[in-house]
């Protein structure tokens, strides 16, 4: 894994993202077909670019871009 592959991913995840407004990680499996530590890269990628919102909901995490 490398950093070109984690942007990569990072933009599916963005793309889910921007189709549905917020979605949970489960969701983002789902929508990406990544698996969950590629989805978490993604999501501090875009977290430290400061493009999405984190929280925890119940037994999962929600992702919402700003």
């Amino acid at each position: 894994m490398n950093v070109e592959v984690i942007g990569t991913w990072a933009g599916q995840v963005w793309n889910a993202l921007n189709e549905s407004g917020k979605l949970t990680v489960k969701g983002l499996k789902k929508a990406t077909k990544l698996k969950e530590k590629e989805i978490y890269a993604a999501l501090g990628w875009l977290a430290r670019e400061g493009k999405v919102s984190i929280c925890e909901v119940e037994a999962d995490v929600e992702v919402v871009l700003i």
